[in-house]
């Protein structure tokens, strides 16, 4: 649905609005026209800043003509294993590696990676795959729903945060331990204590 409310907002100087939380505006689902009417009004407000989220970057190629510059393009990649989910089901998403080509090459300034819930990953590849992108921002945390979901290691994950972070900035959301894990893992420098 296409809330015709939020066309009305004024929306501020120097504020960051967050388009469409707990939706995805650039699903495959979602029609054009709506796409571009929401981009054509964030062009009215050129000192706001908008963040976009969304599992399907692919169609951000779309519309990168009509994208107002003040626009932040972000993409949730919760790991590099395309096959925790065709296994798991846990998305009807592109595929993390689709995720990942879209993003990587998207020419654009100011992207953003969502690794939120994160998912078990290979931290090699994964830590390329965020440094390849060039995002200037990275939120990472746990699945707050408590899904049990095939996640990765506590200790895995402050690696990949230690080295995304000589890179970029990384925003730390729920870090703990792993759904399965009994150990007193120490969440060091990333537990904000």
């Amino acid at each position: 649905m296409l809330n015709e409310r939020e066309f009305r907002v004024k929306f501020k100087k120097g504020h960051l609005v967050f388009v469409t939380d707990m939706g995805d505006l650039f699903g495959d689902f979602i029609p054009s026209h709506w796409i571009q009417r929401v981009l054509e009004h964030i062009a009215h407000f050129p000192k706001t800043h908008f963040l976009l989220l969304t599992k399907n970057p692919a169609r951000y190629h779309e519309f990168l003509q009509q994208m107002p510059e003040n626009a932040i393009l972000g993409a949730t990649i919760e790991t590099n294993d395309d096959q925790i989910l065709l296994t798991d089901m846990v998305s009807e998403a592109p595929l993390p590696s689709r995720r990942y080509t879209a993003m990587r090459d998207l020419d654009w300034d100011k992207k953003f990676i969502s690794i939120e819930p994160v998912l078990d990953f290979e931290l090699e590849t994964f830590s390329l795959w965020i440094e390849d992108i060039l995002p200037f921002l990275v939120y990472v945390g746990y699945d707050n729903y408590h899904n049990k979901l095939k996640e990765p290691l506590l200790s895995k994950t402050l690696s990949l945060l230690d080295r995304i972070s000589k890179n970029t900035l990384v925003i730390k959301k729920t870090i703990r331990r792993a759904w399965f894990e009994t150990s007193r893992e120490t969440l060091g420098d990333w537990s904000g204590q």
